[in-house]
């Protein structure tokens, strides 16, 4: 398959990263939310993003403007009519995405790929919500999306070959590395990740050490880029939280047990650098570590 159109559904952080990687890779992007705001801070941050990369030297500012100029942003999925694939990246709610997989099967031609960003949820069981089992995957972007070099490519029971194969030939167009995951709670890179960031929350709480040494000793002592405290609250405690519960339920094992901490600061409202304050407050010129 020749892909030439990219529609993107939802113009949150991912949503947007997306689109700006599809863009620089020379693709036209249909970029779509419900939200008028939301679609003009979108196109705001990647008017942004391409005018640092031509005032760092990666592209120049014609090559800037023209990848600007690939992206169109629209509230009518009509406009995805054209496109060979779609990508879901909605928030991570699984009635919302229904909705959304609903709308873009009445609009795509018969052939266009459909994929979901979700980090959670059944490949499978999304894929039965389509009248394309066959042609649905999950394709999983890193946070943030123009930095982070690993796509995840999730099967579900009924996704055909060639579906696989256009997708990772994609991810490689988009200057990603794909991988293949199965069709498990959290896939690959949650499945580890999340339940070391639980274990360093039980670290946390038992005392065993402080917000400032748990961090300091997985970047110093296992050279992780942020420590994993610092690293959930630039995630999400929310979304953390999320994916424990999904592990938890899902794989029936108590060593996902989301750590009631965790639950804590969540109900507290404490959900991290969004709300500008987790286990650390980024109130001041500085994060300060809350305990």
């Amino acid at each position: 398959m020749d892909i030439n159109t990219v529609g993107v559904v939802g113009a949150g952080q991912m949503g947007t990263g997306i689109a700006q990687v599809c863009a620089t890779a020379g693709l036209a992007v249909i970029l779509l939310d419900a939200e008028p705001a939301r679609l003009d801070q979108a196109m705001a941050a990647l008017a942004a993003a391409f005018d640092r990369a031509a005032d760092r030297g990666r592209v120049t500012a014609e090559e800037a403007a023209a990848a600007l100029a690939r992206i169109q942003p629209v509230q009518d999925y009509a406009r995805f009519s054209d496109c060979q694939v779609a990508i879901e990246a909605v928030n991570e709610d699984e009635a919302a995405k229904r909705a959304v997989l609903k709308s873009l099967c009445a609009v795509l031609p018969p052939d266009a790929i459909i994929s979901s960003n979700t980090s959670t949820i059944s490949i499978t069981r999304l894929a039965a919500q389509t009248d394309r089992p066959g042609r649905f995957l999950g394709m999983h972007f890193m946070n943030p999306v123009p930095k982070m070099g690993l796509v995840e490519l999730i099967r579900g029971i009924a996704t055909d070959e060639a579906t696989f194969s256009t997708a990772h030939t994609f991810a490689l167009l988009l200057g990603k590395t794909p991988i293949s995951a199965e069709d498990f709670p959290a896939f690959v890179v949650h499945r580890i990740l999340m339940p070391m960031i639980n274990e360093a929350i039980y670290t946390l709480y038992e005392g065993v050490g402080s917000v400032e040494s748990i961090d300091v000793a997985m970047r110093l002592g296992t050279h992780h880029p942020m420590g994993p405290l610092e690293l959930a609250d630039f995630i999400g405690l929310d979304t953390c939280l999320g994916i424990m519960h999904t592990l938890h339920e899902g794989l029936a094992d108590s060593k996902y047990r989301p750590c009631p901490l965790l639950v804590k600061y969540v109900e507290a409202g404490w959900l991290g650098r969004k709300t500008g304050r987790g286990f650390y407050d980024y109130s001041g010129e500085r994060p300060v570590p809350t305990r």
